[in-house]
């Protein structure tokens, strides 16, 4: 069996949120929103400056706390448009 391998050019897109506006409209605070997701306050708030990715589950899971879908918390946006 031959293998070929193919180098595919990917382009960096940034990962935007809205998950600082959803907690605040919710009322609670970093700490309080890493309790209910299972992290730490230090988690959510590299989220909400978008230092940090989040897993798809702890997306989910974040959904699931402000009663929305994952595309309105997250999206992505092509660097040179």
């Amino acid at each position: 069996m031959t293998r070929i391998l193919v180098k595919m050019e990917v382009k960096h897109m940034p990962l935007y949120n809205n998950v600082k506006r959803f907690r605040e409209e919710l009322g609670i605070s970093q700490t309080e929103l890493g309790k209910q997701c299972g992290v730490s306050r230090q988690t959510v708030s590299s989220i909400e400056r978008g230092d940090y990715h989040p897993s798809i589950v702890l997306a989910i899971r974040i959904a699931q706390i402000f009663n929305t879908s994952i595309e309105k918390l997250f999206w992505l946006e092509e660097e040179n448009k």
